[in-house]
């Protein structure tokens, strides 16, 4: 979908559950240069005009930003001008990034004003002692992206070209760059807890500062009005807390089948009572637990029908064109059936989960951790490094508080046998895991999705099987119940990547990836351009067949809480999706859905 250049892309707040009134969107053209060596700041980049144009938030590898760019690029420069409204006077000014790939460093009127590693998780600088209301200075962004380094990739190849289940790159800017001002004392971003027994929403309210004589007030309400309003003293917890009580009579839990959200209203207000802050919020209340091999939502068993979903676009890449796509992406999975997704490989920007959260689509969200393996040693070849804790604490910090988020997975196919010696894979996996319990008890924690599980405290086991014959595939699944599952084993030895399974909730998280391309039918399938996995099925009838075969399987197993069909699109040349890549349909998605209509047998019991 091309965009309407006499508009400013991505023109919506890019953070709806954290809302203020003023704000400023810095998406739309910036000077833009490569630079291939790395040199530019020997070279004089940061301090003169760039060479060409690119359209933020764009990555230089789409087709969107007017640059198309496909070869590698070690670092790239971005520069504009921006002016501080003269109305914010008296404010701190922010300066936000989305998201920025991978290393970036960022100057204001020629001052460093800070750095963040990490392409996946938004980072925050201010820059009100550089940038005065009214003067206009130069804002210039660095983005070092090595193409040999061991970083948090996820489907970015490696490799020149894409290929199998890898995608083009993405380097630099690709989420929304915007400033705004807030008082020097400013509430930052609340917690928002679902207490479902105790019918109450908690929340925790960090300050940039303690406020003496100051209180903090939280107002729920709903479509009928105000709900409850909590009070409590700015002056004497770091991050003052409260629960918010709700009467019986105005209880409305979150559900796929009732997406009900409170709006919340946070304020901060000085020793007279006079507003210092406010942002805007919402909440649902929603909880998950386990008994058993059951995760239940309310109480109430809920299998988890869902769809892989790689947020990639023809011509935005890992950017969606528009507020529109993330959209149609959610009503695309319903439509076909699924009530939820893995957010696979990605951390997907934030307005996706707030229409996730607004229309009742369970999601698991996970990290784009691949980018770590050296290929060099069966017990030691993945390398992940401190910087991967950093960044996801940062992604869990940002998504606490979404209601349609059900369960965290920060690894994904950490393909590493099992040996004798702790690794650099077994620290990060436990150290991901710990970090994510210590942020968040109000979820399960899935410690790898797929291949090599290392943490025995892990609340739900998870297996790949893209094993696409139904009758093999139900024989591989057979044992679950005796406490045997199927797991991912070495090609090499056959022995299994993991510890021990000990009966958690238990689902195939990936499975499916039918191969078909209409386009391509009659061909032979060596001559093919695309892929898939195992034999490209030869026409519709085949499709519908092995897809009601293998989700039969699933569904009729009653110590199966869920599964992931790989996958909602085609993406570049893996061609497996329910839908192509432009979104247009290959599928009747009526039979899709009827596939997976009826109650699982988990639900049934």
């Amino acid at each position: 979908m091309p965009v309407d250049e006499t508009q400013q892309p991505r023109p919506e707040y890019p953070r709806p559950q954290f809302r203020r009134d003023r704000w400023l969107n810095l998406n739309g053209r910036w000077g833009f240069e490569i630079d291939r060596g790395d040199s530019g700041l020997d070279r004089g980049l940061r301090d003169r005009p760039l060479a060409a144009e690119i359209l933020v938030p764009f990555a230089p590898e789409s087709a969107l930003s007017g640059i198309d760019e496909q070869d590698f690029m070690r670092a790239v420069w971005y520069r504009r001008t921006v002016t501080v409204p003269p109305e914010w006077r008296g404010s701190r000014v922010l300066l936000h990034f989305g998201a920025v790939d991978h290393d970036t460093t960022v100057w204001v009127d020629g001052v460093e004003v800070g750095r963040h590693r990490g392409g996946f998780s938004g980072f925050t600088f201010d820059i009100t002692d550089v940038a005065r209301p009214g003067d206009e200075v130069p804002l210039v962004v660095r983005a070092r992206d090595e193409p040999d380094a061991m970083q948090a990739r996820g489907k970015q190849s490696r490799d020149y070209a894409p290929r199998a289940a890898k995608y083009r790159r993405t380097t630099g800017i690709w989420q929304t760059v915007w400033m705004e001002p807030v008082p020097p004392t400013a509430i930052r971003r609340p917690r928002i807890t679902p207490n479902v027994a105790g019918r109450s929403l908690d929340v925790e309210v960090p300050l940039s500062a303690n406020l003496r004589g100051g209180a903090v007030r939280v107002t729920v309400s709903d479509d009928a009005g105000e709900v409850v309003t909590g009070e409590v003293r700015a002056d004497l917890d770091l991050a003052p807390r409260m629960s918010l009580a709700l009467p019986q009579e105005r209880v409305r839990h979150w559900s796929p089948t009732d997406p009900f959200l409170y709006d919340l209203r946070f304020e901060l207000r000085d020793g007279d009572g006079h507003p210092v802050d406010e942002v805007v919020s919402y909440a649902g209340l929603r909880s998950v637990a386990i008994t058993g091999k059951e995760i239940r939502l309310n109480g109430e068993v809920v299998f988890q029908r869902l769809v892989l979903d790689q947020g990639w676009y023809p011509d935005g890449l890992m950017t969606a064109p528009s507020d529109a796509d993330l959209v149609r992406d959610i009503e695309l999975a319903l439509a076909a059936g699924f009530n939820g997704a893995r957010l696979h490989q990605k951390v997907f920007e934030e307005r996706f989960l707030h229409h996730a959260d607004r229309m009742g689509y369970l999601v698991w969200g996970e990290f784009g951790d691949w980018g770590c393996n050296t290929e060099q040693g069966e017990t030691t070849n993945q390398q992940p490094d401190a910087s991967y804790v950093q960044e996801w604490l940062e992604v869990l910090e940002r998504d606490h508080s979404h209601p349609s988020i059900v369960g965290w997975c920060p690894m994904n196919e950490t393909w590493q046998a099992y040996g004798d010696r702790i690794t650099a894979l077994d620290d990060v996996m436990r150290g991901m895991f710990l970090a994510t319990k210590a942020s968040d008890t109000s979820r399960p924690v899935l410690d790898t999705s797929g291949y090599a599980h290392r943490v025995a405290e892990s609340d739900v086991f998870d297996s790949h099987d893209y094993e696409q014959d139904p009758q093999v595939f139900a024989a591989n699944h057979a044992r679950l119940a005796q406490g045997d599952p199927y797991v991912n084993r070495s090609d090499g030895t056959g022995e299994s990547w993991s510890i021990a399974y000990r009966g958690q909730p238990f689902f195939v998280s990936e499975f499916g990836g039918i191969w078909w391309n209409p386009d391509e039918a009659g061909r032979p399938q060596s001559a093919s351009g695309s892929w898939g996995y195992g034999d490209r099925v030869r026409d519709l009838e085949e499709f519908y067949a092995r897809f009601e075969g293998l989700v039969a399987v699933l569904l009729d197993d009653p110590d199966m809480f869920g599964y992931c069909y790989t996958q909602l699109t085609d993406v570049f040349q893996e061609q497996n999706g329910i839908v192509r890549f432009d979104r247009t349909h290959k599928l009747d998605l009526a039979r899709i859905r009827a596939a997976q209509a009826r109650p699982a047998a988990i639900e049934r019991r």
